[in-house]
């Protein structure tokens, strides 16, 4: 199952006026991250930064005059998001400024089926408790101190650790999870996809070789230790 933990950065708050100026992701393969990244900073045509935007995550129009357009990097965003799972925190900002820029161009929306918000699972497992990123983060002991200031690809980084965490933790990674966490997994999908649970493998002995060691434990006698470990059926 590949997840994408993402982030956006934008010019301010009005999607339908305001631009995408930085999109940031950690890739997750099975809640386990890949160490894979995608981090694109994105000139926002024809606005300018707002002063309080700013203050919150330090991108200057100075700093984006040479970035590409979002029109010429959209392609590169596509195929890398394409077919995962997306998270992110309070996604619904998120989304609606990247429907936004991807409308502007004709291109689909990204389904809300496709988007897990971490916000809303944050409240439901610590109710009346602080839900931002940082008052997680410090919940969980999850080291911020290479964040100065917001960033879509840090805080993409910082989130992916809060939303194993929100999940089960590293035991969840591993899948060890109960049925009851894959459930709430499940719903936390907007169902989707069924929760996936691991499957039987096959016996990699074959008939024969089943056989000879059998026989093998036959000719050592009675007292075989590992004649107690054998299948009912063993005679």
């Amino acid at each position: 199952m590949r997840e994408i933990v993402f982030d956006t950065e934008t010019t301010g708050l009005d999607f339908e006026e305001d631009r995408v100026i930085e999109i940031g992701g950690v890739e997750l393969w099975n809640h386990i991250p890949t160490g894979k990244e995608y981090h694109w900073f994105v000139r926002p045509a024809g606005r300018r930064v707002d002063p309080a935007a700013f203050d919150i995550h330090g991108i200057s129009d100075d700093f984006l005059k040479d970035k590409p357009l979002f029109s010429e990097v959209v392609e590169e965003f596509a195929a890398a998001f394409d077919g995962a799972t997306l998270i992110a925190h309070n996604a619904a900002f998120d989304i609606r400024f990247l429907n936004a820029e991807l409308a502007r161009l004709g291109r689909p929306a990204i389904p809300p089926g496709l988007v897990i918000d971490t916000l809303p699972m944050a409240r439901r497992k610590f109710p009346m408790a602080p839900a931002t990123l940082d008052a997680l983060c410090s919940r969980f002991q999850i080291d911020t101190s290479k964040r100065d200031k917001h960033g879509a690809l840090v805080d993409s980084a910082l989130l992916a650790q809060v939303y194993i965490e929100l999940i089960g933790g590293r035991q969840s990674a591993l899948r060890l999870v109960s049925a009851g966490e894959e459930d709430d997994r499940a719903a936390d999908l907007g169902g989707h996809r069924a929760a996936r649970r691991p499957q039987a493998l096959p016996p990699r002995l074959t008939a024969e070789e089943d056989a000879a060691h059998r026989r093998f434990v036959d000719s050592m006698g009675d007292a075989a230790l590992w004649r107690a470990h054998l299948p009912a059926d063993a005679g």
